[in-house]
């Protein structure tokens, strides 16, 4: 099959092509209306549709004020959050599995979460504020991956891909290392709850304060993204061939790694780790929407955003005590990834 008969082919996606193109929007809108009214003070979804009108009409509300607190101080910061951390984490999936052309890749294959977890974990050694452990953690998640690209491209091989992905295991180990160093030398009555903690992901501390710190971070990230999504369909044939085409792959690669570090860094310097989204909701909406990456990356954005709202909404609510996000996400995500061990051929389907 020739070239352009390749990307031909992954323009068609039949019916589920286009019956994902409604389901990701009005998935996504659903899940954040209820997200509002579960959890520890449950709303009726008369009041909250009560609350946002008033907010939007500028008229005095007829809603509890307790409601109007809990809506704008307590769950609004979390949803946002949700929102902007779920696509981000989605999209640097779909981006990663597209550069290796292979949809068993997660974002962090490079060690980025690893670096964000050995910045922060360093930070709550150290006791320091909570802005310099957040800043720290999206410190060492870039710096990880800068290393692992770093001895990529000094080791000169014929397999770019496999190097990288080589340099980011042991970068990751390496890091695992020192990480569980400082959690052995940690207080082990108010520094190791609090790292346990950070390690799992968690929503709750999440404040918009940190919501408008990592906006700019995204928006960065997500330029070369939108910008070169086209190129990565091209880059998803491989490397010769896309250098037959007149791609500069080492360039390309270099860019769309970048930011979708920097979008991932940035999710996780506020949330902690949060596993799992990177590798699933991508692969979700590539069944929805087919290979393309211009479809694949917005539907991976609005399935990646409403899947971790729907998840934090569950979290608050089905216990007394809020369950971590880490360990949902894993309890869902397990069974899916034996699941994609299964059924997914050798290579790019």
């Amino acid at each position: 099959m020739s070239v352009r008969d390749r990307l031909a082919a992954g323009q068609d996606t039949g019916w589920w092509g286009r019956t994902g193109v409604w389901v990701a929007p009005l998935a996504l809108i659903a899940v954040v209306v209820l997200s509002f009214g579960v959890g520890k003070y449950p709303i009726a979804a008369g009041d909250v549709i009560a609350a946002v009108i008033g907010r939007l009409t500028g008229q005095p509300s007829t809603v509890d004020p307790t409601i109007e607190t809990v809506l704008w101080q307590v769950r609004l910061p979390r949803v946002l959050a949700g929102l902007a951390v779920g696509a981000a984490l989605a999209a640097a999936g779909a981006t990663y599995q597209g550069l290796f052309r292979n949809p068993l890749v997660s974002p962090d294959i490079l060690g980025v979460s690893a670096g964000a977890s050995l910045g922060a974990v360093l930070g709550i050694f150290l006791s320091l504020p909570v802005l310099m452990i957040q800043l720290l953690a999206f410190i060492g998640g870039l710096a990880a991956v800068a290393l692992v690209y770093a001895v990529g491209a000094a080791i000169r091989t014929r397999d770019p891909i496999l190097v990288l992905v080589l340099a980011g295991v042991a970068v990751g180990a390496l890091l695992g290392a020192c990480l569980s160093l400082l959690k052995v030398l940690a207080d082990p009555y108010n520094q190791l709850p609090a790292i346990t903690y950070w390690l799992l992901g968690s929503l709750a501390a999440v404040t918009r304060g940190d919501l408008v710190s990592i906006l700019p971070a995204l928006a960065i990230g997500f330029v070369p993204l939108v910008l070169l999504r086209w190129r990565m369909n091209l880059m998803t044939l491989g490397d010769e061939e896309a250098r037959a085409l007149g791609i500069d792959t080492t360039r390309l690669r270099a860019l769309l790694i970048a930011g979708a570090t920097l979008i991932t860094a940035a999710s996780v310097s506020i949330t902690g780790v949060i596993g799992w989204i990177g590798l699933l909701i991508p692969h979700i909406a590539r069944m929805l929407v087919g290979p393309d990456f211009g479809r694949l990356l917005l539907a991976s954005v609005m399935l990646g955003a409403g899947y971790l709202v729907g998840i934090d909404a569950l979290a608050r609510s089905i216990a007394a005590m809020e369950t971590p996000l880490g360990i949902l996400t894993a309890a869902l995500g397990a069974p899916f990834f034996l699941y994609l061990l299964a059924t997914t051929r050798k290579g790019w389907e």
